[in-house]
Order: structure tokens, then sequence, then C-alpha cells
């Protein structure tokens, strides 16, 4: 029976995979941004730390002139007025407390200062966490690129029967569940006996001949009351027809083709078309 020509859209890979690589360039575009903010309130940090210890010097220097105007006066008051011991004494107490209030300021500074340089430690710790989030992320990013390449490896990009459409397929069990992990087809894996007729999906398949010498096999495809036969096909080789209402295309890969009349392979199908009617046991 002669096969049906119709022309078809070029598939598409899903966007996915590339909606992941996108999101962890994002973050790892977030970290670095977060790692820049928090640089730069280091900075404001340690500057206020700079400005503190100026001032303490500052203060530590007022003090000293303080004392030492307050010594002269009380030379020229000992000379000039003749104050007598209990006079000294009381001016004595007099300077002592303020120089007491004058270490008061020296210590409130002092810990200002250590609660400052505390807050630059958490500030540089907190800043070196960060680091080592972006690192991990570009790891992270680094790995999945790693992933992508060894798929795009495992997977095979072959020819259709039915107009010379490329298809990615997959040869054993293992790259069917890479391809089925990508999700934009639906796979009906399936074993076909010769002779015996049974339903895949929503179409119904039919082996006529198996060679497995030569690894070639026939194939009835029974679809919208149509019957494709795909004569003389080879392993691996996509066979491409159409079926539905709205015509979609779908994929008949056969893996292996046994001594005992038997192949095993999978049926594919657009993830828009209609799957099986499961029937609920009673």
């Amino acid at each position: 029976m002669r096969e049906e020509i119709v022309e078809t859209t070029p598939r598409t890979f899903s966007g996915a995979l590339l909606g992941a690589i996108a999101l962890s360039m994002l973050l790892g575009i977030g970290g670095v941004l977060w790692c820049y903010s928090l640089s730069n309130r280091l900075a404001a940090q340690q500057q206020a730390m700079t400005n503190s210890t100026a001032q303490n010097a500052k203060l530590a220097t007022e003090l000293q002139d303080t004392e030492g105007r307050l010594n002269v006066a009380t030379d020229e008051l000992k000379t000039s007025l003749g104050l007598t011991q209990q006079q000294l004494d009381t001016r004595s107490k007099e300077l002592q407390v303020r120089e007491s209030r004058g270490e008061k300021t020296t210590a409130r500074l002092a810990t200002a200062q250590k609660q400052t340089e505390g807050q630059v430690a958490a500030v540089s710790s907190a800043v070196t966490d960060v680091k080592t989030d972006v690192g991990g992320v570009k790891t992270d990013v680094a790995k999945t690129q790693s992933d992508l390449a060894e798929t795009n490896t495992q997977l095979t990009s072959m020819k259709g029967d039915l107009n010379g459409h490329s298809t990615l397929i997959a040869r054993n069990g293992e790259e069917l569940e890479i391809l089925k992990h990508k999700g934009d087809r639906n796979y009906y894996p399936f074993t076909l006996v010769k002779g015996q007729k049974k339903q895949v999906g929503t179409v119904s398949l039919e082996l006529k001949r198996a060679d497995s010498k030569r690894s070639k096999f026939t194939l009835a495809v029974f679809s919208d009351d149509k019957q494709y036969e795909k004569k003389d096909k080879s392993l691996n080789e996509p066979l491409q027809f159409l079926s539905g209402k709205d015509p979609l295309l779908f994929e008949i890969v056969v893996n292996n083709v046994s001594a005992r009349n038997t192949v095993t392979g999978y049926l594919s199908s657009p993830k828009g078309a209609p799957g099986p009617v499961v029937v609920a046991e009673r």
C-alpha cells in the first residue's frame, strides 16, 4: 500500500533544560550582586571604625591638654593666692573626678570600637559565605552543562521514513528514559510476536516478518481505520505515520529483533495527542 507523504514542521527541543540553565545563571548573577552589596557594607563599617579611632585619639589629646592647663592654673593659684593645703586637696579631688570622667569616656569609645570590630568581622564572615555560595552555583551550572552535553551524546538524531523529518531516537531502555524526561512526547514501549496484533497507545501493531540475521522486519500499523505497512525496515529507524482527527506525527522505533520472531521497541506520539482509554476494573 502506498504511504501517505505529508510535510510536517520541524520539531523543536523542549525549553525545560534551557530554562534550567537560565535559572542557574540567574542564581549565579544574584549571588554576585549580593556579594557586591555586602562588600560595600564592609567598606562602610571599616570607615566608621577609622573615624571612631581618630575621634578617640582627639579626645585623648584634648584630655592631656586640659590636665596641663589645670596643673598650670593650680601652680599659679598657689603662688598668687597662697592656697591652703585643704584647698589644694579639694582641688586635687576635683581634678581626679574630671580625670575619672575622661577615663569613662575613653572606656566607652573602646567598647564602641570593639562592637564595630565585631560587626566588621560578622560582615567579613557573611561575605565569605556568599563567595562560597557563588562558587557552589558556578559548580551547579557547570554540572548542568556537562549533563546536557552527555545527554546530547547519548541520544541519536535520525531521519524518519515518511518525509526525511529528523528526530531523536532511543536505542535502549536507558536512552528511552532520557527521552521520557524531556517531556515533549509520549512514549509507549512494546514487544510484538509475529502474527499477533497488539494495541500500543492509540494504535494497533502487528509483526508480519522478523529477520534476526539481517536485523530487518516488516510491520503493519492500524490507525484511524487505515493500515500502513512498514516493509523491510532496519533497527533504530524512525517509522513515521499520521494519526488523529487533526493529523499528528507518530513514530515507531524498533531496537531489537530476536530469533524467536519477536521485536521490541517503542511508539511515540506528540504531547497533545489523545492517550489510550483506561477501562476501570469493577
